[in-house]
């Protein structure tokens, strides 16, 4: 556990300011820069180092942090992560490495570097070699911790593409297993007409105005090309569409009407005082347990992460029984 000075001078670095994002990212004390972190390998983490990764976070953790007690907690934990994933990356590293036939061409370091100087210093080179300066940096070791961390994301890539099949007795033990998951609510996918009430204007008005609409719907005209044509609510101009609703989206005087239709119907009009309506089912979902076949792209995905996310960890948790880590 990294409980001890280390923590503590950490912890005082970062909450020597007022619980304030910028103040905390503005101020924190330099006098523990060289302060040890952990040493992994050859490479030593100072407490700089997990500054650097930590400050730009503060001010989400402010945000989410209900009190000043839980933003120290929060901290902590970050603090943590921070670490691991900077011993982590070192480890990594070093596992590219070992294969000697290995290598990042130095024209993707190059480009790397040429987006870094664009999106971050607007293409001003002296504000990125003053920047350089500021953290004690050469550009020789910059350019190296380019190459690291493209070296980092693309063995991470690798390890997540190793994971990318899943069998369908998988798939299917998944779904047995976890039906529960898979409940659907009644549900239509809605497109309506809609006649606005103007002053003056009597229920037989909008009726007649609605009956007009309805002849040409069993004349077998489309109905999102007349919701275009005579709709006069605010998703006129994508044929009436209002997406999937439940029934519990709707207010009793549509839900009713709405979910007593099958697909491709459509209701008889709606009078209310704000206007008429007229509402058509495109699609219908049934309550119930959702057939494989609609999910299974759904279980495929999840199954995937966890299976990506399971051997992470354990290809993580062997490079570091392997590797040499020292915690401070």
């Amino acid at each position: 556990m990294m409980i001890g000075r280390f923590r503590f001078a950490l912890l005082s670095l970062l909450l020597a300011v007022p619980l304030a994002a910028q103040e905390a990212g503005d101020n924190l004390n330099l006098r523990f820069a060289n302060g040890i972190a952990a040493i992994v390998e050859d490479k030593v983490i100072t407490v700089d180092d997990v500054r650097r990764e930590i400050a730009p976070l503060i001010a989400q953790l402010q945000r989410e942090a209900r009190n000043e007690r839980e933003f120290n907690e929060k901290l902590e934990q970050l603090q943590d992560d921070v670490i691991q994933s900077l011993i982590d990356r070192v480890l990594i590293v070093k596992e590219f490495r070992k294969d000697e036939k290995k290598h990042i061409p130095d024209s993707f370091i190059d480009n790397r570097l040429a987006d870094i100087l664009s999106e971050q210093f607007d293409n001003d080179r002296s504000k990125f070699l003053a920047y350089l300066h500021s953290r004690g940096t050469t550009l020789r070791e910059y350019r190296r911790e380019v190459e690291e961390d493209i070296i980092y994301q693309y063995m991470r890539q690798e390890q997540r593409k190793s994971q990318s099949i899943v069998s369908p007795v998988r798939i299917e033990t998944f779904y047995n297993e976890n039906k529960d998951r898979f409940y659907q609510e009644d549900g239509v996918h809605l497109r309506l007409i809609q006649f606005s009430r103007a002053n003056g204007e009597t229920d037989e008005d909008l009726r007649a105005k609605a009956n007009l609409v309805m002849a040409r719907i069993k004349a077998g005209e489309k109905f999102e090309d007349l919701a275009r044509e005579y709709s006069q609510d605010s998703r006129r101009a994508k044929g009436g569409d209002w997406g999937w609703q439940k029934r519990s989206d709707l207010k009793p005087e549509f839900s009713e009407p709405l979910f007593s239709l099958k697909k491709g119907e459509v209701s008889d009009p709606i009078i209310l005082p704000e206007g008429c309506f007229i509402l058509f089912a495109e699609d219908r979902k049934y309550a119930g347990i959702q057939p494989i076949d609609e999910v299974r792209d759904e279980i495929e995905r999840v199954l995937v992460q966890q299976m990506s996310r399971n051997s992470q960890e354990h290809w993580l948790e062997r490079l570091r029984r392997n590797g040499y880590v020292k915690h401070y």
